[in-house]
């Protein structure tokens, strides 16, 4: 069987938690930052736990993470 490839797009922008769980960082935090509020912008800075329903789609193309 030969070794399957890594989506190195996804693969940098997911990491692995120790219980197993993918951590990904929030969306919209590149631009057009003046009409957002700064409670807002603060908690896009932090990250986030990735949805149950996309993590089986998300191990296929990151097997060995």
């Amino acid at each position: 069987m030969p070794k399957i490839k890594t989506n190195r797009s996804a693969a940098k922008r997911f990491k692995k938690t120790g219980t197993g769980k993918l951590k990904r960082m929030k969306a919209y935090k590149s631009h057009i930052l003046t009409k957002k509020s700064t409670k807002r912008k603060r908690n896009l800075r932090k990250a986030t736990i990735t949805d149950a329903t996309k993590v089986k789609n998300m191990k296929k193309i990151i097997p060995y993470l």
